[in-house]
């Protein structure tokens, strides 16, 4: 299995889109426009793992100079400033077909890297209970239930200082 972690094309919008309807959990994942505009806005901040000539996941984001995790617009970014020091991560997810298998740590590995590089300082984001473990192996530090309720969900809000 050959894995190449790089940014995301306009050529991946249909596969990541697909990855993210299969991924996730009902009104949770986002629509093909909000990943259209991603991909066009900010594709430094939207990495894709390609195993073998194929999208098994990615990570994608905003950045900002404040951070409001509950605001829904951000998640269409709105309010992106890709010259914030805060970087806001909006998904990390992986298809099905290539779960455990070490994807997701790898992109978030590369991510917290490429996000250094671009010298941001924090990274945010949003996770169900049951991730806020993989997240602290990384470094993140837990900050409290969300208000957000997105896709009728709960949510826990999580920062890694860089």
């Amino acid at each position: 299995m050959n894995t190449v972690i790089r940014n995301v094309t306009p050529a991946d919008l249909d596969r990541c889109y697909a990855i993210e309807t299969v991924a996730y959990e009902g009104d949770e994942a986002a629509t093909r426009e909000k990943i259209a505009t991603r991909i066009a806005t900010w594709p430094e901040g939207f990495i894709v793992a390609d195993v073998d000539g194929v999208v098994g996941g990615f990570v994608n984001s905003g950045a900002a100079f404040d951070v409001e995790m509950s605001d829904e617009a951000f998640k269409e970014l709105i309010g992106h400033d890709p010259a914030g020091p805060h970087v806001v991560i909006m998904s990390v997810v992986v298809h099905p077909d290539f779960q455990r298998q070490g994807l997701a740590k790898s992109l978030l590995a590369e991510f917290i890297e490429r996000m250094r590089a671009l010298g941001k300082t924090h990274i945010h984001l949003m996770c169900k209970e049951r991730h806020i473990a993989l997240y602290a192996g990384f470094g993140f530090a837990y900050i409290k239930p969300s208000a957000s309720d997105h896709g009728g969900m709960a949510w826990h809000e999580m920062v890694l200082e860089l």
